[in-house]
């Protein structure tokens, strides 16, 4: 979680410069002003280039990309951040072989917002609405982690903590001190709690008060796979940061 934080700041840093300067600035003023060594300059130079936020003029210099503007932009942002989001999460689908969601806690309700699945990498069967059943799912699960002691106790207060499969915690104490108990940078597991025969991660994306997460699932098959999947989750989350708060 710090580590995305901090790639974002340095994004964000770049991406200031960037504006200031319109008519363009070189690496080497970027690098003046961030500090970063050259090499990891670089990598975060790509990943703006790639992501579309800053693009490079003939002789070099660095200037406003098409992303930056549009989601600079206060008209048509909503759109544009939706179409942004649906294309990382597309990209993120393909790079961890597996279905992403992207998630929020909207007026005390847990939300899918987007999601990207495809023919190899099917989503999750939502046979029991997300809304309730938080206490089981990983987006739900990264989502009260988020919340204060106050605000996960009124989610579990208004949602029953049913037992979906045998694996499901249903007790609010062992909930709570779980939740009390999870690192902020170690990915949340859903070891098929909310549903038979798929396993799930999440990782949160926080912008100010926006309470969010991505995450992933998988057929239990694939169980292997889950810890290094949401490891690659986690690196690929900084670009989701970054749309959230231009």
């Amino acid at each position: 979680m710090a580590l995305k934080h901090l790639a974002m700041q340095h994004a964000l840093r770049v991406l200031d410069t960037v504006t200031r300067r319109g008519a363009g600035v070189a690496d080497t003023e970027l690098s003046r002003v961030t500090a970063l060594p050259d090499e990891q300059l670089a990598a975060l130079l790509r990943m703006l280039r790639r992501e579309g936020y800053v693009r490079q003029t003939a002789d070099g210099a660095y200037v406003a990309g098409p992303t930056l503007d549009r989601l600079g932009s206060a008209a048509g942002r909503e759109a544009a951040l939706a179409v942004k989001l649906q294309a990382t999460l597309d990209e993120l689908r393909d790079s961890v072989g597996a279905a992403v969601y992207m998630s929020r806690y909207i007026d005390g309700e847990v939300r899918v917002t987007q999601y990207a699945s495809g023919p190899d990498t099917p989503a999750v069967n939502e046979w029991v609405d997300f809304r309730v059943s938080a206490h089981a799912s990983a987006v739900g699960k990264s989502l009260l982690g988020q919340l204060d002691l106050n605000g996960r106790r009124d989610h579990l207060a208004r949602h029953k903590m049913a037992r979906l499969t045998s694996h499901t915690i249903t007790s609010e104490k062992v909930l709570l001190s779980r939740l009390a108990a999870q690192p902020a940078t170690v990915p949340v597991l859903d070891l098929q709690e909310y549903a038979v025969g798929t396993v799930c991660a999440a990782v949160p994306v926080t912008a100010g008060a926006s309470v969010g997460c991505l995450a992933l699932s998988l057929p239990v098959e694939h169980a292997h796979r889950l810890h290094r999947a949401a490891e690659r989750l986690n690196q690929g989350a900084a670009p989701v940061l970054l749309s959230m708060v231009i």
